[in-house]
């Protein structure tokens, strides 16, 4: 078997998945979020008492009758992080409509693996702390920080592929829900009616304006969420929660082409008369093709990432290492179960969930991942931050909030060099990393070789399906790549689909047909090489030279381009993009499989050799 060659032609695709800019982003944070706890240790360490005086510095913001008389740690804990856990809730709601979770029986899995790695390692906290000062601070011990743990997958690198990643973020996800619920149940002391009820009718407001249009709803779901936010405050449940129910109440999809072509006519209208109006309304529509859960992630992400946690951080890692406290800390009851419960608990809980689902289901529920991700993925769910210092916050004072910020901060260091350290030894271990479950189909219509345009051995173990466009540069320039695939490795088969893009590429539909009459006198491909290296020639008259180069019938050509023969067929391609979420080209399958990212040679030849060790 060849191996694939990641050098060679590439290019770098104009757009990259939501869930891989997620996840970058994520990563990139993390070396941030690193420096801002060292900031933190080391001003609480030149100044301890500057340090806290001025976290504790009270900021009180009064509107009319209402006021807010709160310190400016608890601003940023229960204001600021408020943003943090929308992008939370965004991205949950997203891998449910979009994602890997949309399959709903991939839920049970991430959903027990997520429930028993906060249920295992609180109760090995209370085997440490069945009483005393930190009782009260078990739900410290629930939270994976999925920014650090992310950071750490990044510089692990390439041994550790997407998919783990992918079920890593559903694990996450499914923690950081739990342990919202349980900071707006447990450590809520006393809760006022009228603000919950409050709360109540602002959420379910906030829930009808997905019925209200586009512009309107921006104006009135903003106002709602700050109401919310206030109610909750009012209430006495930690209004933190307010982002978490917001993202999760708003709907992710993927653009339509016809929403895709009407904002497309609204530009050209623009330019052909540059007013004011049509702007607003071209913007409108550009804006209107996005999810409104793909905005707010565009808005808020990186903001939350590389300020607001980072913040967070420097306003809550601060602690004086004095020898005394750190002594005491190797047999601190706090410390010591918060330590052992991340970096023990956690790993048996993830691994040891996920192989009893299997067994007692008869492996109807496995891990879309092989049991050394799964052991990994348990590994990096051991590291430790933001919640658990938001809870220790809350539940926790004096030396046993000290003890704890060091128990969680230890932990933190200690999974994250045990989780690099297996992945280096599992470096090449793909399939052990993978396993064998299928991914989901993406692909709403099955290659058919009687039918379809295919290169490549019909007995290949990969099959990668790409609708193009002869007119669109990004189909042009994925061609060198495509046909390099081909060339090197005898278990790829190619299947080209037709996507003429006629908003924006007017001879896109001329093309497709003269390929497809191409076709039915045997030189399909040929005839597909030549439109897509002159792509800015694709006339009528540039198409019937093409035709005469490649020695075709004129007469049979010229007819079947007049009478439009190919036009259904062509209709049926895109009738099978639309029901595959396919909106622009490029976009390629890989056994059925949407790749999303990069459509460079290294990128897609790393998909292909995940899919090869899946399917061999």
């Amino acid at each position: 078997m060849t191996e694939l060659d990641p050098s060679g032609m590439s290019h770098t695709s104009a757009a990259t998945s939501p869930l891989r800019a997620f996840l970058r982003t994520e990563a990139a944070s993390a070396a941030v979020l690193v420096a801002a706890i060292a900031i933190a240790l080391i001003w609480a360490n030149l100044s301890g008492s500057g340090y806290e005086s001025f976290w504790t510095t009270e900021l009180p913001i009064r509107i009319g009758p209402l006021s807010a008389n709160l310190d400016l740690r608890t601003w940023v804990n229960s204001g600021l992080m408020t943003l943090f856990f929308l992008v939370v809730g965004l991205e949950a709601r997203r891998e449910f409509d979009l994602g890997e979770l949309r399959e709903r029986r991939r839920l049970v899995l991430p959903l027990a693996a997520g429930l028993a790695g906060m249920v295992i390692p609180v109760l090995i906290y209370l085997a440490f702390n069945h009483s005393g000062d930190g009782l009260h601070g078990w739900g410290a011990a629930m939270s994976t920080d999925t920014a650090l743990a992310l950071g750490v997958l990044a510089v692990a690198g390439k041994q550790v592929p997407d998919r783990i990643r992918t079920f890593l973020l559903t694990v996450f996800v499914v923690d950081d829900v739990v342990a919202l619920v349980v900071i707006a149940v447990a450590y809520t002391s006393h809760v006022h009616v009228v603000g919950l009820l409050v709360a109540i009718a602002a959420y379910g407001g906030l829930l009808a304006t997905r019925r209200v249009p586009y512009r309107q709803r921006r104006v009135l779901f903003t106002a709602l969420a700050v109401v919310l936010w206030c109610a909750l405050l009012a209430s006495g449940i930690d209004p933190v929660v307010t982002g978490l129910a917001v993202g999760l109440a708003t709907s992710a999809y993927l653009p339509r082409r016809d929403a895709l072509e009407q904002a497309t006519t609204l530009v050209r209208l623009f330019r052909e008369q540059p007013t004011p109006e049509l702007v607003r309304e071209a913007t409108t529509g550009l804006t209107g093709t996005l999810s409104a859960n793909a905005r707010l992630q565009h808005t808020y992400h990186s903001a939350t990432s590389y300020v607001i946690v980072p913040l967070f951080a420097l306003a809550n890692a601060g602690i004086s290492l004095r020898p005394s406290l750190l002594s005491d800390a190797l047999t601190a009851p706090v410390a010591v179960g918060l330590f052992v419960a991340f970096v023990v608990g956690k790993p048996i809980a993830v691994a040891g969930t996920s192989w009893a689902l299997m067994k007692t289901t008869h492996g109807s529920v496995r891990p879309s991942v092989g049991w050394a991700g799964v052991v990994g993925s348990g590994l990096i769910a051991g590291v430790p931050f933001t919640v658990s210092l938001l809870i220790a916050d809350l539940a926790l004072t004096g030396t046993a909030l000290e003890e704890a910020k060091i128990g969680v901060l230890a932990a933190a260091v200690a999974a994250s060099v045990i989780t690099l350290v297996f992945y280096r030894l599992m470096a090449g271990h793909t399939r052990a990393l993978l396993g064998t479950g299928h991914q989901l189909v993406d692909l709403a219509r099955p290659v058919d070789a009687s039918r379809d345009h295919v290169r490549g051995p019909a007995d290949a173990v990969v099959t990668v399906v790409e609708y193009g466009d002869f007119e669109c540069p990004w189909t042009q320039m994925a061609a060198p790549t495509a046909r390099e695939l081909i060339a090197t490795n005898s278990y790829i088969r190619y299947v080209w689909r037709h996507l003429p893009l006629h908003d924006v590429h007017p001879h896109a539909q001329l093309a497709a047909e003269a390929a497809e009459s191409a076709g039915r006198q045997g030189k399909f491909w040929p005839m597909h090489d030549l439109l897509l290296a002159n792509q800015e020639n694709l006339e009528l008259e540039h198409i019937l030279k093409y035709a005469a180069e490649l020695q075709l019938d004129l007469k049979r050509f010229r007819i079947d381009l007049t009478s439009h023969d190919f036009a259904t067929r062509i209709a049926q391609d895109i009738d099978s993009a639309d029901r595959s979420g396919v909106a622009g080209t490029p976009t390629f399958f890989i056994n059925s499989h949407r790749h999303d990212g990069p459509q460079d040679l290294g990128s897609l030849t790393e998909a292909i050799r995940q899919s090869l060790a899946t399917a061999t």
